[in-house]
């Protein structure tokens, strides 16, 4: 067992209170130790200090070892930027420094338009709050304030309003060290000094969304929320974000059942405090009007509603028989589905209906089993050497991609990335290796020494003495690539010394590896067969067949060949239309239940909001199916599925 790092402490006095600190540590957050809070706005914890704002001056001095004696300094000193030190004493609370801070907010509020009853930002604005606890009651100020263009675009997102800034500089920090796209900036000077991107574009960040909750006022506002509530209007209620497989902790907002916003909550394991756009701005599908409501079942030509009895009834007598014929049906489900879909799901269709062909996988590349994941997503910040292959992390896994650049970022953490194009990685990688489309393969064999670099150079296009380069210092090295990489490169890299990680794309593929046998026909493979004519039943579960990339034409003649199709799915896609019976299905908020993040780590979200029109979720539906072919006392609630399954045993 590695022997726990020593922290060195310092005592230091706060507000007559003899404290003990790690050294080095910003008053700002030492004083917290004591259950205080100094006043800020251009402070954050997770960006670098720069005392732009005053509004955290503090009264410092020092003691003296010899006889006690403590002599303090002439003028205050700005807490976010003052490191501790032995002997340290510090007053947060005096009559000057109450008087200091209404002079900060008195200046902050000069030319502020104190728009609070229209601006998005009341009810949860700290220069609101800071305003009310230690501002001024009245202005001295009668002069005509600076007026600016109100509610200007910045992206399709975020929306800029000038006269509201304060110049704390957290959006551009926020671009800088943490996103790392540098789009925003500080043009002009004086009290024309703003906040905006270079030759004023589009703010096309796509970690956009994280500018808006660390703007200390309104400055900065969401688009798709302008207008809509008031924060005392909504209920709070904690989600896991399922647009990717990060898993990273939200909070849902909600109003009379309808989706809201999403916020990003603090999980230090996973996305500390931050989210990308597609998890912030990409629920509404929640509030879609083609959320499907009630069961439909075929007659003639005409999808007509009908009730659950007559689609069971249907379902059952469809894929009866299978025992004799186990490749005659299949059942393809989506990676978004919760845990308990998928153990109640294998359950009825392997144990039930008598065929292994249940599975997920509708891209080639996609591997058998289980994905080799040796790191966690808060240990890559740690890795001193890493290998990104065959992935854009800032696409495919945007939480890693934030852990990976903050290693780079604080801890000079060497990075080298082979993609077929360059990306954000490549913007601050060591080494960027950039390989002809479907040659990967023989760069990861010229990785793991299988291939000489010599061929791997003639085939990938890369210049062989920047191959030779980087081979040479991957030893040891954290690789991270995904579960849709060719399965080739993947063998060849698993072989490299160091750490390997084949991380899942999908919501909940990595629960969906765990609870699946995955020893039957592949869901590609399903819908090929289909396509013959060689399936007589296909049951399709939270995804649409449409939209995963496969030809369109032979996903049309898979569809119209089957000759019975069961759709069970929140919406009605495209593949809705060709059923012969379809069931509503709860989506994740809608429901109980776990999920598995690409690193493994299971998380349980409550039901937050009713379920639309009679929708449940489907791991209900397997159950009432199972229980009519074999009567037994069935689950009630999700937690107790996952009970059943020790690979989801926390």
């Amino acid at each position: 067992m590695a022997a726990a790092t020593d922290i060195q402490t310092v005592n230091i006095i706060v507000n007559g209170i003899e404290l003990a600190v790690p050294k080095g540590e910003l008053v700002v957050e030492a004083v917290k130790r004591l259950g205080l809070e100094i006043p800020i706005f251009c402070y954050h914890p997770r960006l670098k200090p720069v005392g732009m704002c005053r509004m955290c001056l503090v009264e410092t001095g020092m003691k003296n070892p010899a006889d006690g004696t403590i002599r303090m300094m002439p003028k205050p000193a700005a807490a976010c930027t003052l490191p501790v030190s032995e002997g340290l004493v510090v007053n947060t609370e005096s009559d000057a420094l109450h008087k200091d801070r209404k002079g900060v907010l008195e200046f902050l509020l000069i030319n502020h338009p104190l728009d609070c009853p229209i601006c998005d930002r009341g009810g949860e604005c700290p220069l609101q709050n800071n305003t009310l606890f230690y501002g001024p009651a009245t202005s001295r100020f009668i002069e005509q304030k600076r007026h600016a263009v109100k509610a200007f675009p910045l992206s399709d997102y975020v929306t800029l309003d000038l006269e509201r800034c304060i110049q704390c500089a957290r959006c551009v920090r926020f671009t800088e060290e943490i996103s790392g796209d540098s789009q925003l900036a500080f043009r002009f000077r004086g009290n024309k000094t703003q906040p905006i991107t270079f030759g004023e574009t589009k703010f096309t960040s796509k970690f956009s969304g994280n500018v808006i909750e660390i703007c200390p006022v309104g400055a900065l506002t969401n688009r798709k929320y302008r207008f809509r509530a008031r924060p005392w209007d909504l209920q709070t209620s904690e989600a896991v974000c399922l647009n990717c497989s990060n898993g990273c902790n939200i909070w849902f907002d909600h109003r009379a059942g309808k989706v809201i916003r999403v916020n990003a909550r603090t999980n230090e394991a996973i996305n500390e405090e931050w989210t990308c756009d597609k998890g912030k701005f990409g629920h509404d599908y929640y509030n879609d009007e083609k959320r499907l409501e009630t069961p439909f079942a075929r007659t003639g030509d005409e999808l007509q509603k009908a009730d659950y009895a007559t689609v069971y009834a249907k379902l059952l007598e469809a894929f009866q028989g299978a025992q004799a014929n186990p490749n005659s049906v299949g059942m393809i489900v989506g990676e978004g589905l919760s845990n308990e879909t998928y153990i109640t799901a294998q359950s009825f269709f392997t144990g039930q209906v008598g065929s292994p062909n249940i599975d997920y996988r509708l891209s080639a590349n996609q591997q058998i089993g289980a994905s080799t994941v040796d790191n966690s997503i808060e240990s890559l910040e740690h890795a001193k050497n890493t290998l990104v292959f065959g992935t854009h992390l800032a696409d495919d896994l945007p939480i890693v991609f934030l852990r990976v650049r903050k290693g780079w970022f604080n801890r000079g953490n060497n990075v080298i990335v082979a993609v077929d194009r360059a990306d954000e990685v490549s913007e601050f990688a060591t080494q960027t290796l950039v390989y002809k489309t479907g040659t990967e393969a023989i760069l990861a064999k010229a990785f793991a020494g299988t291939a000489t670099v010599q061929e791997a150079a003639e085939k990938t296009g890369i210049p062989e003495g920047d191959l030779q380069d980087a081979i040479s210092k991957v030893a040891g090295a954290t690789v991270i690539t995904t579960t849709r990489l060719n399965h080739e490169a993947a063998e060849a890299l698993k072989s490299l010394e160091g750490t390997y990680n084949a991380y899942p794309l999908g919501a909940n593929e990595r629960g969906a590896q765990l609870a699946l046998a995955t020893n039957g026909l592949s869901a590609l493979d399903q819908v090929k067969r289909a396509a013959n004519g060689e399936l007589k039943a296909l049951w399709v579960v939270g995804v649409d067949l449409f939209s995963v990339g496969l030809p369109r034409e032979e996903v049309i003649k898979a569809l119209e060949n089957v000759d019975f199709l069961a759709v069970q799915d929140s919406r009605r896609s495209e593949t809705f239309y060709y059923a012969s019976v379809s069931l509503p299905m709860t989506l994740p908020a809608e429901q109980d239940g776990s999920y598995t993040n690409c690193e493994g780590t299971t998380q349980f979200m409550r039901a937050i909001i009713p379920p639309v029109g009679e929708a449940k979720p489907a791991w209900r539906v397997f159950e009432e199916l199972s229980i009519r072919l074999n009567p037994r006392m069935p689950f009630s609630q999700a937690s107790e599925i996952l009970a059943t399954a020790p690979a989801f045993a926390r």
